[in-house]
């Protein structure tokens, strides 16, 4: 592998207080002009960032564990990605590829198809975000079956759109007070090893659920089955070994269309290209975004060249979908990607702080689970001795942690996931640090 370099110094210094005077100057100018509605997980607002560093407007370096939600894996300011962006605004920054057409959508669509899980003959069409992907997705699989019904799960999450809100399970914030929602959604349980019952294995947890589905809606009826392998705002959830491959060769059995949305774990993030690689699933769908173009907005549908090709014309497509500005920093930081073989990369930051969180977990009670894959990392907070999710600790750990200059997320369905999600381009030293930091911050207020 190549070696990383970066713009920025890659280290923790705080100049101020967390918020420092201008972010907090500039906290009060939002207030008066965005609206409410739109959350912010920390205080700070960002000046600069590479690698795995955020520099505020005060000039505080932060270490960056979430990279704007799984998106900048390549880093936040990639030489060649900004490379690209730049060369092509100069030429041209929109056409519509509805309207006349361009040479780099059509080779992201090359790239997805080699890139993607399976040999058969595939088809691409560029979306703008993770939800408008979904969408397309069940779309194509309502057009190519005939039938009308979605299955999804709990613990799920796919977008804010209203047929996303439908498909997502969590209510606030997401739902609350949002629908009524598209019809002919149907939810069943997930594979959640932490909480399921002891010893249900994975392929039991896909039979709960199949017999649920040919009891309340009938194979017949089911238009597609759609997953996240990992499950991204609902936990970090991974469900047990042999779930997916059972829904898969039940939709296969009774022409159900599977959907793999891995709008969060595409990309090398879970240590393959794709995390349904890692139980040899093959999709006839998958749905992507976030880590796709180095924080541009792109998204996509990949799937089976005889379900994408039974649309009639003019049925995908949109105004921005595919914009040729976002397309090649697509095909920049593909490369990347492969230069630096993230997908290994991932795989070594997943085994670093997995073992680091797993020997926590022996000494702080309150850590219920570790688990994770590749650089998708997730500690579930309870009450010790119990499985009641603990919200209220878990806050007080990300707040802890960026008062010392670690940015972390949270997740899950009760609120009480820390969930780690560094830039792949994150270095050794930085990512000790910063699991230095959080580990500091778990003890701190789980003793408070």
């Amino acid at each position: 592998m190549n070696t990383l370099s970066y713009r920025l110094p890659q280290k923790r210094a705080l100049v101020t207080e967390l918020p420092g005077p201008k972010s907090t100057a500039l906290g009060a100018r939002r207030r008066a002009a965005v609206a409410a509605g739109v959350g912010s997980s920390v205080p700070v607002y960002a000046a600069d960032a590479d690698g795995g560093v955020i520099v505020d407007v005060d000039g505080n370096s932060l270490i960056d564990l979430g990279a704007g939600i799984a998106v900048t894996s390549v880093g936040a300011s990639n030489p060649r990605v900004a490379a690209a962006v730049s060369e092509q605004v100069g030429r041209f920054t929109h056409t519509c590829f509805m309207v006349t057409p361009y040479e780099s959508y059509v080779q992201v669509a090359e790239e997805l198809a080699a890139l993607t899980p399976g040999d058969h003959d595939k088809r691409t069409v560029l979306f703008n975000s993770g939800a408008e992907a979904v969408e397309n997705a069940v779309k194509v699989a309502r057009l190519a079956t005939g039938r009308d019904a979605v299955v999804a799960f709990d613990h799920a999450y796919h977008g804010r759109t209203n047929l996303t809100m439908a498909l997502t399970a969590k209510s606030m914030p997401y739902k609350t007070n949002f629908g009524p929602f598209a019809p002919e959604v149907y939810r069943m349980p997930m594979s959640y090893p932490f909480r399921d019952e002891a010893g249900l294995t994975g392929e039991q947890a896909a039979r709960r659920a199949i017999t649920q589905i040919e009891k309340q809606i009938g194979a017949d009826s089911v238009a597609a089955i759609i997953l996240e392998p990992i499950q991204g705002e609902g936990g970090f959830i991974v469900p047990a070994p042999g779930f997916l491959p059972t829904l898969v060769a039940w939709a296969r059995e009774n022409g159900v269309v599977f959907i793999a949305d891995e709008v969060q774990t595409g990309f090398a993030r879970t240590g393959s290209w794709f995390a349904c690689e890692d139980e040899q699933i093959v999709p006839d769908i998958i749905t992507m975004a976030k880590g796709i173009a180095g924080g541009l907005p792109l998204s996509a549908i990949t799937g089976r060249a005889d379900l994408l090709d039974k649309v009639h014309a003019g049925g995908l497509g949109g105004t921005y979908g595919g914009n040729p500005l976002a397309c090649v920093a697509a095909l920049a930081a593909l490369e990347t990607m492969r230069e630096f073989d993230l997908p290994a990369r991932a795989r070594h930051i997943g085994e670093t702080a997995t073992a680091r969180l797993r020997a926590l977990a022996e000494e702080v009670p309150a850590i219920g689970d570790v688990r994770g894959r590749g650089a998708m990392i997730a500690i579930e907070l309870v009450v010790p001795g119990t499985t009641e999710p603990d919200a209220d600790v878990t806050k007080a750990i990300a707040a802890r942690a960026l008062e010392q200059g670690v940015i972390v997320l949270t997740c899950g369905t009760y609120g009480n996931v820390i969930r780690l999600l560094p830039p792949l381009v994150i270095g050794d030293d930085l990512l000790d640090d910063a699991l230095t930091v959080l580990e500091g911050a778990i003890r701190a207020a789980t003793s408070a």
